[in-house]
């Protein structure tokens, strides 16, 4: 199937380039400059048709300030190879996202999955533990068969398949409930001029197929996961879950109902990953009426132990002799205490262990 052609294609500020991946062609785009931040899996992909969503831009272009961002369309979608399937398997998507920037020639980067593609960039953050630096999900869960109930699924499914104007139309709803009905009904159109019937019910099979609990908790990259409280999309308690399986998440609840990271307040979610992807606390960050994310700093078990070894003044060191640990795993324990609970130093984490009765 050849690709679909778009008109009055918008290039500014992004460059589209090709690479051989396993022995096929992948889109990938890049824009800005700096540590390099790969982005990846989302609906209906495309470089280049989703680069004419104003918003979609803005969003992107935002991240680049401080990052060279870089998308891609897997093989078999967008401007990729058409010849053959798109990544059916976890395994499959992994070896494409690495393959990418192995031809890229990156050695490090961060990511940023959201939504389907939240379980891609989970999987390999824990495949390539050296090589990602840092790691953001926005939307996302860790086993898709949670989403919705098996009937639900297998009617969303039909639907696609068969009537894929009405399933593409759904679909819009879901995802951008505060959208006018002339941008869904865009939206709509969108998801039809880049897929199939056909590939669009391929996709969302592999999202309720998609399991990455297995894995999660080998995940050593500092983590953060965004998700917005009446997502309708991802139910807000699969992203809650996700956070408390990866060791030391530092997850923030957001306001809203749209699925889509670059709709509704997009500077929460820009300012909070560009926070996290600086090493600085995004829980601190707020929204110009005062409001912003609200922090949910869940500390685990092997934490509260090394945060009330910290509450002592014990070093790492020591903290690694009483709990028999390696003092660089102490040392990330650490660092994860202080990020989840949004201070600056070992002193202010001792500090707030002192008001826990538990400690």
């Amino acid at each position: 199937m050849s690709a679909p052609t778009l008109k009055n294609v918008v290039a500014v500020d992004q460059i589209v380039r090709y690479a051989d991946v396993g022995g096929r062609t992948v889109a990938w785009s890049e824009v800005g400059s700096g540590p390099a931040l790969i982005i990846g899996g989302w609906w209906c992909s495309h470089v280049q048709a989703d680069w004419q969503d104003q918003r979609f831009r803005h969003f992107t272009l935002t991240l680049a300030r401080n990052h060279r961002v870089i998308r891609y369309d897997r093989p078999g979608s967008g401007l990729s190879d058409r010849v053959g399937e798109t990544p059916r398997t976890r395994d499959e998507e992994v070896a494409v996202l690495l393959g990418l920037a192995e031809a890229i020639g990156l050695d490090s980067f961060s990511l940023l999955g959201a939504s389907s593609g939240s379980v891609v960039a989970a999987a390999t953050a824990a495949a390539a533990a050296g090589r990602v630096t840092r790691l953001v999900i926005y939307g996302g869960y860790s086993h898709g068969a949670d989403i919705a109930s098996p009937a639900a699924q297998a009617a969303m499914l039909d639907m696609v398949r068969r009537h894929w104007g009405l399933g593409s139309r759904m679909l819009a709803d879901v995802f951008m409930p505060g959208a006018t009905a002339d941008e869904r009904t865009a939206f709509a159109r969108y998801q039809r001029q880049v897929a199939s019937s056909d590939d669009a019910a391929g996709e969302l099979a592999q999202v309720y197929a998609h399991d990455s609990r297995d894995l999660l908790a080998s995940i050593e990259a500092p983590t953060l996961v965004l998700h917005r409280r009446a997502d309708r999309a991802i139910p807000f308690a699969l992203g809650r879950d996700l956070a408390d399986r990866i060791p030391g998440a530092c997850f923030l609840e957001l306001g809203g109902a749209e699925h889509l990271p670059w709709l509704g307040a997009s500077s929460e979610v820009t300012r909070a990953t560009l926070a996290f992807l600086a090493g600085d606390d995004p829980g601190l960050l707020t929204t110009a009426g005062g409001e912003g994310p609200t922090a949910q700093p869940t500390l685990s078990v092997r934490e509260l132990e090394v945060l009330g070894l910290v509450a002592q003044g014990c070093t790492d060191a020591q903290i690694a002799e009483r709990l028999t640990l390696s003092s660089h795993t102490v040392h990330r324990h650490v660092s994860n205490i202080r990020t989840k609970l949004g201070v600056s130093s070992r002193a202010a984490a001792a500090a707030w262990a002192a008001r826990l009765d538990r400690l």
